[in-house]
């Protein structure tokens, strides 16, 4: 049985290679079609350029990845049965569970890597990815930064750090602005409870200020301070969409943080679970597309997996999503919003199996 397994697990990883390379390669056109313009205007070099591109891979094959698995079992066993050696396997008393447990076994093995990818790789890789485009590329000096729980931005001599972003509400919570001189030195520093952007402006609230002097400090307090800073909020709307490219030790943190000042959290919550549940979609797909491809045996082929693979991927892609679009909104737990399409998929799949006979 090793022999078969090898046999089994080799056309496999062949064929998911292959459908891999495919879905990569067609992200990567898109891709340059859509953004080499727009780096060409903004004076990008072509090392930058290319550097983006290569620093932007883990990223493609995180979301490519669970579709190349469907497809790689349906073709796998489409190309089977159409050389009639599933027929030959199963008149020598190899069962159809036996004879899918090599693709099972690589279908969890591929999810422990997009997990491991997800969770160490792409944080990394997209930071990488954004200074390029930010600084490199679009050669700006004034940038947003999110590092564990904290927000940096600087601009001239000002820096401002926050400890969240709640966009619905235009509100920074937990500033400190330090006004510093030409030698970094700090100057000045203003501690208040919240900024709020209204009408171009931003207006901290519950505001303390310092002013540093060789004999010590002078301070006062205000309600309201009116702070003309060039932060917008379309740079932190961007920083929270980033959210899907955080660890999910940062999405914890700053989803307590959340909690702990009043906001709700749901959204990072089900991002949280989602970087733990997503990954596991390539097992539930090869799970999926087994009694699929075994059901339609010789009848369909090549050209009926793909067909099925599309059919399959979509309404995976089309249910997850919707799922997760109510985690967000707080309508669904995050934990069943992220686990939701998964669980749905793999009751299918095993109810699939069951009418495949064996």
């Amino acid at each position: 049985m090793k022999v078969l397994d090898r046999y089994i697990a080799i056309r496999w990883l062949n064929m998911l290679l292959l459908c891999l390379s495919g879905f990569v390669g067609l992200y990567l056109v898109v891709d340059l079609i859509e953004k080499i313009p727009r780096f060409l205007r903004s004076g990008g070099v072509a090392v930058d350029i290319l550097e983006y591109f290569i620093c932007k891979f883990p990223e493609m094959i995180s979301r490519t990845a669970i579709f190349s698995t469907l497809m790689a079992t349906l073709l796998t066993l489409g190309a089977l049965s159409r050389d009639s050696e599933i027929i030959a396997m199963r008149s020598c008393g190899i069962s159809l569970f036996r004879l899918s447990m090599p693709m099972l076994i690589l279908g969890f093995i591929a999810s422990i890597v997009l997990f491991v990818n997800s969770e160490l790789v792409l944080p990394h890789s997209y930071a990488r990815t954004e200074m390029i485009d930010r600084v490199k590329i679009k050669k700006h000096g004034e940038r947003v930064a999110f590092k564990r729980n904290n927000i940096w931005f600087r601009s001239d001599s000002m820096i401002l750090q926050a400890t969240m972003f709640e966009p619905k509400t235009k509100t920074l919570s937990g500033v400190v602005l330090w006004d510093v001189d030409s030698t970094m030195h700090p100057v000045g520093r203003v501690d208040a409870d919240n900024a709020v952007y209204s009408n171009g402006m931003w207006l901290l609230n519950s505001v303390k200020q310092k002013k540093f002097n060789p004999s010590g400090f002078t301070e006062k307090s205000l309600e309201t301070m009116p702070l003309d800073l060039k932060l917008k909020v379309e740079d932190l709307r961007l920083l929270d969409s980033d959210a899907d490219n955080m660890s999910i030790r940062t999405l914890r943190e700053y989803a307590e943080n959340l909690r702990r000042g009043g906001y709700q959290a749901y959204r990072y919550l089900t991002l949280m679970h989602t970087k733990i549940a997503s990954p596991f979609g390539a097992l539930i797909m090869v799970l999926l597309g087994i009694p699929f491809a075994l059901r339609n045996s010789r009848s369909g082929g090549i050209a009926m997996g793909i067909g099925v693979g599309i059919g399959l991927g979509f309404a995976y892609f089309v249910v997850n999503a919707l799922l997760l679009s109510y985690g967000r909104s707080g309508a669904l737990p995050p934990m069943a919003a992220a686990w939701g399409a998964n669980i749905i998929f793999l009751l299918g799949g095993v109810w699939l199996s069951m009418r495949v006979r064996g």
